[in-house]
């Protein structure tokens, strides 16, 4: 047992020293997931800061002025034009100048006095469908407010009532503190499944496959000794961004890292068994690369890091039920986020153990049965 032991241990230390020693190596660890974590924090949002609209107000009266000042206001909207025309509304629209365009009728106020409804038309660039749903959103909730404050301050209606909403996890609701924890598996899992598929092509390539077979090496040892580097080198990407995360970005951990780390351990080695699985089927160092991008496209589109899970037909949310990167991201956003402890990620640490245990089974025998 301890000769085993030594001999993983040296097979383990053989695989670093390759991946460190090479300049393209020890940066291929360490910038990309850096750089890949900046650029998701800063550009992968949702969140809308600046809303460029347009406005044909042919009322002009104090209550319009009202209501465009609570846009202007929130913060959100910007005014680039005041229009004259419908067909100026139309051009702004057409020509990106403006997310949104409002019109306000020439009766507006005199309805409001009367008690009759009064409309505002909002014309929305629906070319990105997500963004102007957002802004609409901003919208409906600041003529909400326009019409509480003028049911109190000129008595028309019934008692005004106020939605007063508040966000658990996330009170400001930034897309940043819900990308940035799940970056952490599906950059780690991007490196580690490519890390693990290339280290036995590498040797296939380079002609130091059969030396190794020659060895005292059992098989097992063997993938042993491949897998435990690309742990390693998984749990040092994870704390990197991790580190990203709490310094740069400031994002509150509510959890414990202990258990944190329990469940990312749980994932690598059911990362490490799908890039052994690729490993022991593929020849070369190109074919490991692009059958590693051929899994991790789909896993990324079916973890529900950009598209929630219960927005999926069920037949696709019962094929995510064997993506690791589904309960890698669970797990660290209800660790990071909620706070949540080991017993309540249970049902996201055991589909990792049975995804671990199948791939690696299946791994070791088919490298076994490659070597006979």
């Amino acid at each position: 047992m301890l000769e085993a032991i030594r001999r993983i241990f040296a097979l383990t230390r053989k695989e670093l020293l390759a991946v460190l020693k090479d300049p393209r190596g020890r940066s291929t660890i360490f910038i990309p997931p850096v750089l890949q974590c900046l650029i998701f924090g800063y550009a992968a949002s949702f969140d809308l800061n600046r809303v460029p609209y347009v406005v044909l107000d042919q009322d002009r009266s104090p209550a319009s002025k009202d209501l465009l000042a609570g846009l202007d206001g929130s913060g959100v909207f910007r005014r680039v034009a005041d229009l004259d025309s419908a067909a100026d509304l139309k051009t702004a629209i057409v020509e990106r100048r403006a997310l949104l365009g409002i019109q306000i009728d020439r009766d507006f106020e005199r309805r409001l006095f009367t008690g009759q409804p009064a409309d505002v038309q909002v014309l929305a660039d629906g070319r990105n469908s997500n963004t102007a749903g957002t802004a609409l959103g901003y919208v409906g909730a600041i003529v909400e407010a326009f019409n509480a404050d003028w049911r109190e301050t000129h008595g028309t209606g019934g008692p005004s009532l106020r939605v007063v909403s508040r966000a658990w996890y996330n009170p400001n609701l930034e897309t940043r503190w819900n990308m940035i924890p799940g970056l952490i598996g599906t950059l780690t899992m991007l490196q580690t499944l490519l890390l693990t598929a290339m280290s036995v092509a590498r040797e296939r390539e380079q002609g130091t496959f059969d030396q190794l077979l020659v060895t005292p090496f059992r098989p097992a040892e063997i993938m042993a000794g491949k897998a435990l580097p690309s742990v390693l080198v998984g749990t040092v990407q994870a704390t990197t961004i991790l580190l990203v995360a709490q310094l740069w970005f400031r994002i509150p951990f509510a959890g414990s890292f202990v258990t944190l780390y329990v469940g990312l351990s749980a994932f690598l080695l059911a990362a490490v068994g799908l890039g052994l699985l690729v490993s022991s089927v593929v020849a070369t160092m190109q074919q490991a690369l692009l059958f590693s991008f051929m899994l991790l496209m789909p896993f990324t589109l079916l973890s529900g890091l950009a598209t929630p899970l219960s927005a999926m037909p069920k037949p696709i949310q019962a094929m995510t039920l064997v993506n690791p990167l589904r309960y890698a991201i669970d797990i660290a956003h209800r660790v990071y986020l909620e706070g949540a402890t080991l017993d309540r990620l249970f049902s996201d640490i055991w589909p990792l153990l049975v995804i671990a245990a199948i791939t690696l089974s299946v791994a070791s025998w088919m490298f076994r049965h490659r070597l006979a």
